[in-house]
């Protein structure tokens, strides 16, 4: 198993930063380089008279949500992610956060226990692997209830962390921007809030003991009022970047530009696309979450049509509800879009789990019917051999962003698709005179043939509607 070493978050704790908006403090301590992290998976093995079946802790939720992901589908058809695969992930999310990886345990079972998940039996197990590895945290691969992580702390005398705070921890820690910071904020606040019931003691000033329940319950009480408060604060801001951004879009639509948006599980290379199609330079990583503020960038089609291509957050398997909630408003660029390009990645084994992912998110958004564009990324990844089989059609295309192979016919088909401001094939005479045009349309317009006559400019050309309106006093039939 590899250790390699990273650097820690640094994320402070929501709870702490909402007191302390109380007094202006500042929120950021730094937590050290490379915290251990222990990882403990899942796998519920769901029994009947038939057959056995296992499925990974969380795929459940897919399961349920499955006849959303297409018309007619099935929800046995619904690709799902295995529970190694699951814990790999896992992996992948902890070295994005800065933890170390010490050591790992799959655990499977027919049912989760009500208060401790896995079982007294098994955290004692895992107590003793954590201890000789020296782990710092305990990362489970599931979402833990309130009571389940405070029976869980109280026998390993360690912290636990669950895959939505582990996720939350990341979205902090990748955070740039005032939107983004607050955004992620919102989301900590409101999965922390549960998490104060019963901690009344633990939270007193007044210490622990006999006699210390009442002022313990009053300062929790206390507290969170403060977090209610902060709730509230952080939610004001967010509707004045809503309305912000609805005014930006506004004068955006006020003209014939349509939005493109990017969407696909996280790192499967969207940020490195949009550089490709934009000659932008946003930040590129392989870690996972590492684009979280949207950016938007025009692109000339090969019909001289400008289109805005916006870039989005990478979505996940079970991403948490409380961060779909709080990043609404960034991803309402995808639910105006005019046309979504699903970005997958061609080279992972679990493309169709991923992709089934994203379907679910996109039906949360209420876009899953969006005209779309599935792209298949880092095909420079596949074999030689791979590569000679892949063929486009009309939902599909190949590319690679990294080596720009396949974005000259992916803006092509971005092209045919859009319908806002058509092209139209038109023959036009125009006086040579009218320099100001000419140009306009060499600019604007795809031009096939030109001819010089008598003074006059005759050509075919395509362009779009709105160029066209500009010049009908010259179209000729």
């Amino acid at each position: 198993m590899s250790r390699k070493e990273v650097k820690s978050s640094g994320t402070d704790d929501p709870v702490r930063r909402a007191l302390r908006a109380e007094t202006g403090t500042p929120t950021h301590e730094a937590r050290g380089s490379g915290e251990r992290a222990f990882l403990v998976g899942l796998d519920y093995r769901v029994r009947s008279r038939k057959a056995k079946k296992s499925i990974t802790s969380g795929a459940q939720a897919a399961r349920d949500a499955s006849t959303s992901v297409a018309p007619g589908a099935k929800a046995a058809s619904i690709p799902e992610f295995s529970a190694e695969e699951s814990l790999d992930e896992l992996h992948t999310l902890a070295t994005s956060a800065g933890a170390v990886v010490v050591g790992e345990l799959l655990q499977r079972r027919d049912r989760p226990d009500p208060a401790t998940l896995i079982g007294g039996g098994k955290l004692e197990e895992i107590a003793g692997a954590a201890a000789s590895s020296h782990a710092d945290l305990i990362l489970f691969d599931h979402d833990l209830s309130p009571s389940q992580q405070r029976n869980i702390e109280r026998i390993l005398h360690k912290r636990v962390i669950d895959r939505t705070q582990l996720i939350l921890d990341i979205f902090a820690r990748h955070a740039k921007t005032r939107e983004g910071q607050l955004q992620v904020e919102l989301a900590q606040l409101e999965y922390m809030l549960p998490r104060l019931a019963g901690r009344g003691i633990e939270m007193s000033q007044l210490g622990g003991g006999i006699g210390t329940r009442g002022p313990g319950e009053t300062q929790l009480e206390t507290d969170r009022r403060k977090i209610y408060r902060r709730v509230r604060h952080v939610k004001e801001q967010i509707e004045n970047v809503k309305r912000i951004r609805a005014q930006q879009r506004q004068r955006r639509e006020s003209a014939p530009i349509a939005t493109v948006a990017l969407v696909g599980y996280t790192n499967a290379g969207k940020s490195t696309l949009f550089n490709a199609m934009t000659n932008a330079e946003v930040l590129a990583s392989a870690q996972m979450f590492a684009t979280l503020d949207p950016t938007i960038r025009g692109v000339e089609l090969p019909s001289k049509r400008k289109v805005l291509l916006s870039d989005t957050v990478g979505f996940i398997r079970n991403l948490p509800h409380t961060l779909v909630s709080a990043f609404r408003a960034t991803l309402e660029e995808v639910q105006r879009a005019a046309l979504v390009l699903h970005v997958s990645d061609a080279s992972s084994p679990l493309t169709a789990e991923q992709d089934a992912q994203v379907e679910l998110v996109l039906k949360e958004l209420e876009s899953e019917k969006k005209p779309r564009l599935h792209v298949m990324n880092k095909i420079d990844l596949l074999e030689p051999k791979q590569r000679e089989t892949l063929r486009d059609d009309a939902q599909t295309v190949h590319v690679s962003g990294a080596r720009g192979i396949g974005i000259a016919t992916l803006l092509e088909r971005i092209d045919q698709l859009l319908e806002e401001d058509p092209i139209r094939r038109v023959h036009l005479q125009i006086p040579q005179r009218e320099g100001k045009v000419l140009a306009m349309l060499a600019a604007k317009a795809r031009i096939y043939s030109r001819e010089y006559q008598d003074g006059v400019v005759e050509m075919d050309a395509e362009a779009p509607e709105s160029v066209v309106r500009n010049v009908r006093e010259w179209v000729r039939k």
